[in-house]
């Protein structure tokens, strides 16, 4: 099992493929197998280098809320222990706020940005109260009720359908003290549309078009804000598209990623 260990904390990774290195950080509350269609697929072009975010998967959880900052720095540590300078960074909704959070830590690492099925807002007062009250939630009542209440708002084609039941299978695979310490995280994230007004780097930003939680309308605001960017719909996909409608998505981000190496 591959690891590397920041502040004290062991953090597991996967590190496999070749080609120009690609970052990915997954989404709540999943871990680094939620990208396992990508790196089969693509992993004779690209090296993935997949983290499992702190509180998650393998990775142990350390102290206090997972801000999007401390996954970011856990990520540019892991790219410092691997000797990549830089690379393209994406991230799937929590993993996007991350992947914002990076490029504010140092855009200079970042030779690509992939957002997908996220935001560049900050939670408001009502957000950042559900956060607490689910946290609280985690850790009172376990994962059961969190699984109830997400998946049909994560999978377009419900909980009973093979991507419904691979995600429920990675959600119960949590802890709930890595659930809550991430949902405290997330609400003390800042808002990133500034600093995405800045980013002069490539982008692509992917949205499923079922996304109920993180839209459309979310999707074009964070591409009118980067310029160049390039925005994908993946037809057949809510919130977690790269899960849902893997070939499309992989097509997606082959074109992208494909595009660079060419510029």
């Amino acid at each position: 099992m591959l690891t590397v260990t920041v502040d004290g904390v062991p953090l597991h990774y996967r590190d496999e493929g070749k080609g120009p290195p690609v970052l990915l950080l997954h989404a709540f509350p999943l871990n680094g197998s939620a990208f396992d269609a990508q790196v089969k697929a693509l992993s004779g072009r690209y090296r993935f280098i997949v983290p499992d975010i702190r509180g998650f998967g393998q990775s142990s959880l350390g102290e206090g809320p997972t801000e999007m900052s401390r996954i970011a720095r856990d990520a540019l540590a892991l790219l410092d222990a691997l000797n990549i300078d830089s690379a393209v960074v994406g991230g799937v909704s929590m993993g996007g706020y991350a992947a914002m959070a990076l490029l504010r830590e140092d855009a200079g690492r970042v030779s690509g940005l992939v957002l997908v099925d996220t935001q560049a807002t900050a939670d408001d007062a009502e957000g950042k109260a559900r956060r607490e009250a689910n946290a609280k939630q985690a850790l009172d009542a376990g994962l059961e009720p969190i699984v109830e209440a997400m998946l049909p708002k994560l999978v377009a084609a419900g909980p009973d359908s093979p991507p419904g039941r691979e995600v429920a299978t990675l959600i119960r695979e949590a802890s709930p003290a890595g659930v809550a310490a991430a949902q405290r995280g997330m609400a003390l994230r800042p808002d990133s549309k500034d600093m995405l007004a800045r980013y002069a780097g490539p982008a692509l930003v992917v949205v499923g078009e079922h996304d109920a939680i993180t839209p459309l309308a979310k999707a074009k605001e964070m591409a009118d804000l980067i310029t160049g960017a390039r925005l994908e719909v993946i037809p057949g996909a809510g919130h977690l598209s790269n899960q849902e409608q893997p070939e499309r998505f992989n097509a997606v981000l082959d074109s992208f990623l494909s595009s660079l190496q060419g510029a």
